[in-house]
């Protein structure tokens, strides 16, 4: 991981400053477009974070369950 790669966490917490700065609508519109296309850049991440972790909790939870012995009858 390079130096200034952002962290899930990072972003996400960005993403809320975000949404708040929109929601407080003090804001330009320069200003609110640009926010509204980082933000949109940020959940596009946070999203593909998200849905390569559920792949991983997947491929170990297979893992796992073929791992277990065959009950005994």
């Amino acid at each position: 991981m390079s130096g200034d790669e952002q962290t899930f966490e990072q972003a996400q917490a960005e993403l809320e400053q975000i949404v708040q700065r929109l929601e407080q609508g003090q804001a330009s519109l320069d200003e609110a477009l640009a926010l509204w296309e980082r933000g949109e850049q940020l959940y596009a991440f946070c999203r593909e974070r998200l849905d390569s972790a559920q792949g991983k909790v997947e491929e170990l939870a297979r893992r796992v369950e073929q791992s277990r012995p065959e009950p005994q009858t």
